[in-house]
């Protein structure tokens, strides 16, 4: 039996505790995952293009760590999505939207993901927007069912969720079924508020719900700057837009551009997009105005969260990333689309801010090589938490603190396209497969790997025959139109690139 001492000092002990673990979990940082859909990498102040008005964001950027050398592993929604989300290959994992790469994610293999791992360590999780990717029991095809039952197969995932498939009116699914809050945001009696500002202010609900002594992962996927009609838009911020003039890149082109390989004019979806909205003056400038728009109506969502932070007296606390799904041409290279290789599809926005750390550790660019498959492994890290051996991409905490030796660094970064949009009209033949391979043999695909470094860009059409190879000095021609494949100057490199593009593929498959 124990004395009234021993009562008193188990108590004392006890409450220390209680204190210690209230602690320890606040030490532990929250983290938020912001993602815009289609968002090109320079379509911002802080990447050198103040006209895209970003005035949050550039605030944002001139207290984190600012990276110009980020890349996609791959460019185009569903697999890139699943790509940073889980930290592997798109070769490896296999989501996407054509065969012989369209299954669904596993439950196993979503287990997996940065979100369930959080959740698993003692996060409170969350989730906001386009998902863009299905998870089921086991991986199946074609990756894009009818249903994608997101309770079932995410609920034991994320606390809080607000998402549907690609649009708001497709599928939305909220819970906490209870939360009154949330199903107010979504209410179809709504005026005057579009999509984006629905996901800020369901980003908002969630952080006024967070419990004060748990840590938090929100992960916020604008369905903006996707999409030009008039219902996807804030029309109220478009009349800053409306009429004004942006500057025009050095490589996009008016009409057609011959220059780009016959199986890419002739079957590549960008190169008639082009055609059709990018390829006149007026096109151009009808569009980027209105993408624009969107990324400015992100910024103030943006700036919205900062607010809430700060009044929740977390913000010190708290780490955010800023990144899109991956990039598009707007006309750069007469094309409009995405997925293939050039660096206006493959170039990352990419912003990291830490509350954590003092300004003279955060308030930089840094120009190491990142890759999107990094993504999942330094979220799993930031939390003080170990990546799984599934994850293929590299933890960047010490490019971000400043510790990692940048000699033992990768010299490059890999990247791949396995969409073609002719195996997309085929996504629910069960002859897909046969499908696949008459157009291999008929010279139609355009699938690409290739590598970027800090000097060079290097790509090949592998499924071609013969193979197109593309190699620029990205140094001396930022812009890619100069072609070196063919230079007898520079055939060691080629040499070398084709090489390293082919061990980077081993270890990602």
């Amino acid at each position: 039996m124990m004395n009234k001492i021993s009562v008193y000092i188990l108590c004392v002990l006890t409450s220390f505790g209680v204190n210690f673990k209230i602690e320890a979990q606040k030490q532990q940082p929250n983290i938020i995952f912001l993602m815009t859909d289609d968002q090109r990498w320079d379509n911002m102040g802080c990447y050198g293009r103040p006209e895209f008005y970003t005035p949050n964001i550039d605030k944002l950027a001139e207290e984190s760590v600012v990276f110009d050398n980020a890349y996609y592993a791959v460019a185009i929604c569903m697999p890139s999505r699943v790509t940073m989300m889980t930290g592997r290959y798109n070769s490896n994992h296999r989501v996407g939207f054509v065969a012989p790469y369209d299954y669904t994610l596993s439950q196993a293999d979503f287990a997996k993901s940065y979100p369930a791992i959080l959740k698993k360590a003692g996060y409170r999780t969350g989730f906001v927007g386009k998902v863009g990717f299905t998870v089921s029991e086991k991986a199946q095809r074609p990756s894009t069912p009818k249903e994608h039952f997101y309770k079932e197969n995410m609920r034991n995932t994320f606390d809080f969720f607000a998402g549907s498939e690609t649009r708001p009116d497709k599928g939305l699914v909220l819970w906490p079924e209870n939360d009154q809050g949330l199903k107010d945001i979504y209410r179809e009696d709504r005026t005057n508020t579009g999509r984006t500002l629905k996901t800020g202010e369901a980003m908002l609900r969630f952080l006024e719900t967070q419990p004060e002594d748990q840590p938090f992962c929100l992960s916020v996927s604008f369905y903006a700057v996707k999409h030009d009609s008039d219902k996807h838009i804030y029309m109220p911020h478009y009349e800053q837009f409306k009429d004004y003039d942006f500057s025009v890149p050095e490589n996009w082109v008016e009409g057609t551009n011959e220059e780009l390989p016959k199986v890419v004019k002739e079957n590549a979806r960008g190169y008639y997009l082009h055609e059709q909205r990018s390829s006149t003056p007026e096109k151009y400038q009808r569009l980027v105005r209105r993408f624009a728009t969107q990324g400015y109506t992100v910024d103030e969502q943006v700036g919205k969260l900062i607010e809430k932070l700060k009044e929740k007296g977390i913000l010190e606390n708290t780490i955010i990333i800023y990144t899109s799904d991956n990039g598009r041409f707007q006309g750069s290279h007469g094309l409009f689309d995405k997925c293939l290789l050039y660096d206006e599809s493959v170039k990352a926005p990419l912003i990291i801010y830490d509350g954590r750390k003092p300004k003279s550790q955060r308030k930089r660019r840094e120009d190491a090589l990142i890759s999107s498959v990094d993504m999942a492994p330094t979220i799993v890290s930031l939390a003080g938490l170990k990546p799984p051996k599934s994850m293929q991409g590299c933890d960047i905490t010490g490019i971000l603190n400043q510790t990692e030796d940048l000699s033992k660094w990768r010299d490059a970064v890999y990247m791949e396209d396995l969409f073609l949009v002719d195996m997309f009209k085929a996504k629910h033949n069960p002859k897909a497969d046969e499908i696949n391979q008459e157009l291999i043999k008929n010279n139609k695909s355009y699938r690409a790997r290739g590598v970027r470094t800090k000097r060079w860009k290097y790509f090949v059409y592998y499924e071609h025959t013969p193979k197109i190879e593309e190699l620029y000095d990205v140094v001396m021609d930022p812009q890619e139109q100069n072609n070196l494949a063919n230079s007898p100057q520079h055939a060691q490199i080629l040499k070398e690139l084709r090489e390293k593009t082919e061990e980077l593929y081993k270890k990602a498959i």
